[in-house]
């Protein structure tokens, strides 16, 4: 009896970053020809076509600039802001709330919280939202950098040894 095999259907795209080729066109010099790092840093217009590329996302890519721009103001907007922000630039509510903001959130780039409120009369419990940025997104791409430059390192430094005791 043979074992049948899930059939691969990719990455979900809710689950994925936009990586051009490191020598892309889309891309600012990082390193130069020596592979150490250059001084510039990229600036938010960059950063977020990793998560909505503006070449294959381009409403997310303005819908999501927008929001990380306002935030960059004001660094934490209550979830009526948010709503204020939505209705403003006119941007359909299901693509800010259902695609927008999830992904960011899931990214890490920002952090929702609720806080849950209690009305004394009614007895109704209300939880407003609060979104701020946040700095997970580049401790997990540090942490993937480092770890690579680790590994790396270690396997160089491993073959000058190696070259060295052949002498």
């Amino acid at each position: 009896m043979e074992k049948k095999a899930i059939s691969s259907r990719g990455v979900p795209s809710s689950e994925s970053i936009y990586l051009p080729r490191h020598d892309s066109q889309e891309l600012r010099t990082f390193q130069d020809k020596s592979e150490s790092l250059t001084r510039n840093t990229w600036s938010i217009e960059e950063v977020v076509n990793f998560i909505f590329s503006k070449k294959y996302q381009p409403r997310y890519y303005e819908i999501a600039l927008g929001f990380l721009h306002l935030l960059t103001k004001e660094t934490i907007v209550s979830g009526e802001k948010t709503a204020e922000y939505v209705k403003n630039n006119g941007i359909s509510k299901a693509t800010f709330y259902n695609r927008v903001l999830p992904r960011l959130k899931r990214v890490g780039m920002i952090k929702v919280e609720r806080d849950t409120l209690v009305n004394v009369e009614s007895k109704r419990k209300f939880r407003p939202m609060k979104i701020s940025l946040s700095k997970t997104f580049g401790n997990y791409f540090m942490k993937i950098g480092d770890s690579w430059l680790a590994i790396v390192d270690d396997a160089r430094s491993r073959a000058e040894q190696k070259d060295q005791t052949t002498l």
